[in-house]
């Protein structure tokens, strides 16, 4: 019989006493991530400038399928370029999502054009395609396509409109990495497509982003625009405005590490996210997205769930789960409710209501990877009971 001493005894009642706890997301870092990373650290090229940020740039533009790829320091930075790089001026116009990350937003106010908010539709959460065309004047120029939470755009209706109208497609698919729609990856549609490489996305640098498009001109641009410019001839003498958003030879080591394991974690995310469904779709008082459409599967970056409404808001609810040692995290506050843009004097009088109905009941939940099917269970009877 094995005896257990006071502190072992102690630790144990603790740790019977103690309550689950499921963040909303948490990276998953392999030994072969730890090892890639160190392998940098050890040969002393940890800047800006080393093999592989190169070797990830490569192997992205073959994965995206798509000639060309920049790496840089986050997804705001490659939206941030990619206005720049398409040549949007002042008082030019860009359709953008109402229902998005504002890096979206300030992108074309730091160019000094003009974004013109689409609301969304409340099917999958996307850009809502019959209000494209009715927000296009003579002076729109482009359009930010963001893919949101779960399945991509339907990209073939929108191709179709942007080349009635001549615009630009800036394909923001920071987090739909490794998804197909129609089998053409996400992130091959636009003439220049960003990603995001934050700790919550399917391959992370910790921080970092890219830029993909198939023209070259544009991509010697790109790289020249997230280096500060620099003169070919004089080095210090600069040739435009450009930033210091470069990605460090570590981060891409890190991220090169990621991508070779991509499809693993994106059929992983895939799992949690149908697992979800399986438990929670039969409840009448929230939406949850199903597994796939008629054009493409679920990726369930993260998996979120809409309150119907007027039965509880998502601010509430997030109260009342936490009590659970479940956190779970808002859905995005629409533009033209920022207050950011409120003291800009931006979109007065715009009414988007299905932006603002999501922003009030929706919500994301816990969805990392290493989430296990019993946890599911433990989250979903959760949700049930509060919202029975």
């Amino acid at each position: 019989m094995i005896k257990l001493n006071l502190t072992q005894l102690m630790r144990k009642k603790l740790n019977s006493n103690k309550k689950p706890f499921y963040p909303v997301s948490s990276p998953y870092i392999s030994k072969k991530d730890i090892d890639s990373v160190n392998r940098v650290l050890k040969n002393g090229w940890i800047s800006s400038d080393g093999p592989e940020i190169k070797k990830f740039e490569k192997k992205f533009s073959r994965f995206i399928d798509k000639k060309y790829s920049v790496a840089v320091s986050s997804g705001t930075a490659a939206l941030e370029i990619a206005i720049k790089a398409l040549d949007i001026k002042k008082n030019d116009e860009v359709l953008i999502p109402n229902f998005t990350i504002i890096s979206n937003a300030l992108a074309v106010i730091r160019q000094q054009a003009k974004p013109v908010l689409i609301d969304c539709n409340l099917k999958d959460w996307n850009i809502k395609i019959e209000d494209i065309e009715k927000n296009i004047s003579k002076k729109t120029k482009a359009i930010i396509i963001t893919h949101i939470y779960s399945f991509p755009n339907e990209m073939q209706k929108i191709l179709k409109i942007c080349k009635k109208y001549n615009l630009l497609i800036i394909e923001d698919a920071a987090e739909v990495l490794g998804l197909k729609y129609k089998n053409k990856m996400c992130g091959s549609f636009g003439d220049i497509s960003t990603f995001s490489f934050y700790a919550n996305k399917q391959v992370t640098s910790g921080e970092g982003g890219m830029l993909s498009m198939n023209n070259f001109k544009i991509y010697e641009k790109c790289k020249s625009l997230r280096n500060l410019c620099f003169g070919k001839l004089n080095r210090f003498n600069h040739t435009d405005l450009g930033w210091n958003y470069r990605m460090t030879n570590m981060q891409a080591a890190l991220g090169l590490s990621q991508l070779k394991n991509i499809k693993h974690m994106v059929n992983k995310k895939m799992q949690i996210g149908s697992y979800y469904y399986k438990k929670l779709y039969q409840n009448s008082n929230i939406q949850i997205l199903p597994p796939s459409n008629e054009f493409s599967k679920n990726i369930y970056w993260v998996v979120g769930i809409v309150i119907k409404k007027n039965i509880m808001t998502a601010s509430k609810f997030s109260e009342k789960i936490a009590l659970y040692g479940i956190k779970t995290r808002p859905f995005f506050w629409p533009m033209h409710k920022q207050d950011i843009f409120k003291k800009m004097k931006m979109f007065k009088n715009k009414k988007f209501p299905n932006s603002s109905y999501l922003a009030r009941y929706g919500l994301y939940l816990p969805s990392y990877f290493k989430l296990k099917k019993k946890d599911i269970d433990y989250i979903s009877s959760a949700i049930n009971k509060i919202l029975k």
